[in-house]
């Protein structure tokens, strides 16, 4: 059998059996595994090379499934999983105690989403657990948005590959947690800031954790290209400091240039949403081009701007 097919049986058989498959969500590609095997769930860390420490996201397949997993649920997450579940939203609440330690880097909280992709909504219906499932991609680099990324990463690691063609959102979900009375934003996501407070108001934030972080994606480098990159307000004063290295500019959308380097652009209009569904795409073709530096361009810091820029400064990060 094809290692990338859009078999369900036989994906619903690897993970029955305790094995891992790589899956289509609407924002990134996960490595997936039953969220309540602790053998299964070491096979994604081992497969990803990444550290016990950092939690790992359940994926559940309806709203009504969330008591299974957590507990004490406060009412704003009841608002938030109202207006964007299924969807991109990841929240941080109490732990059930049969979900493995493992799972959750031996905190007493669980991170838990409702994917809104139908292949998956499908797998995990017919399955009789959760699925725990972080970005399929070893550990700090990018992403993947197609089941290519993922074969070309782990075709060596995975007997199967889930194909739901291209992530229509292109970033991981925003992750949001509670602590008393504030609603706390852990990392930005393809749901904006500003679409969170129209249902919750203010958000507090804590998105960087370099011991032990609450939620995934707070560690200060991440989702980097194998090629160097600098994230800059000034693509001129970047670009002359460059020199004569070998370098590509990724920028927001057309714009006048020199004439003399290569640009990629994240979006061919002034679109925040289409540049994000883009930019681990774009990443990830730069990567094969063979430049020795990346210049990308920051965004402008609203919406899913946020977002993006969080991400191209932890890919910049050394």
């Amino acid at each position: 059998m094809d290692l990338i097919t859009k078999n369900l049986g036989f994906a619903t058989q690897i993970l029955k059996q305790n094995g891992v498959v790589a899956i289509p969500t609407e924002t990134v590609y996960g490595l997936a595994a039953n969220a309540f095997s602790e053998d299964a769930v070491k096979k994604i860390f081992e497969i990803k090379q990444r550290p016990f420490f950092n939690p790992l996201i359940v994926h559940i397949s309806s709203k009504q499934y969330l008591e299974k997993v957590a507990l004490n649920i406060p009412e704003k997450a009841y608002q938030l999983i109202d207006v964007f579940w299924p969807g991109a939203l990841t929240l941080i609440l109490d732990k059930q105690a049969h979900v493995p330690d493992i799972v959750t880097a031996n905190k007493t909280t669980v991170a838990v989403r409702m994917p809104n992709h139908p292949l998956t909504l499908a797998l995990l219906n017919q399955l009789d657990f959760p699925l725990a499932a972080p970005s399929a991609n070893p550990f700090k680099r990018i992403s993947s948005t197609t089941a290519s990324h993922v074969y070309d990463y782990f075709k060596d690691d995975l007997k199967y590959i889930l194909d739901g063609g291209e992530c229509e959102q292109g970033l991981e979900s925003t992750i949001i947690g509670f602590n008393g009375n504030d609603v706390v934003l852990y990392r930005h996501g393809a749901i904006s800031v500003e679409q969170i407070e129209t249902v919750v108001g203010k958000l507090k934030v804590i998105t960087q954790q370099e011991n032990a972080p609450v939620a995934p994606g707070m560690l200060l480098k991440h989702y980097s290209p194998k090629t160097k990159l600098i994230l800059t307000n000034n693509l001129e004063k970047e670009i002359a400091l460059a020199g004569n290295i070998n370098f590509a500019v990724l920028a927001f959308h057309p714009q006048e240039t020199d004439g003399l380097h290569q640009y990629l652009y994240l979006a061919q209009e002034n679109n925040l949403e289409k540049a994000a569904a883009n930019l681990y795409t774009t990443l990830h073709h730069l990567d094969t081009l063979n430049f020795d530096l990346i210049i990308a361009q920051k965004l402008p810091e609203t919406g899913l701007g946020k977002t993006i820029n969080d991400r191209l400064t932890r890919a910049s990060a050394e």
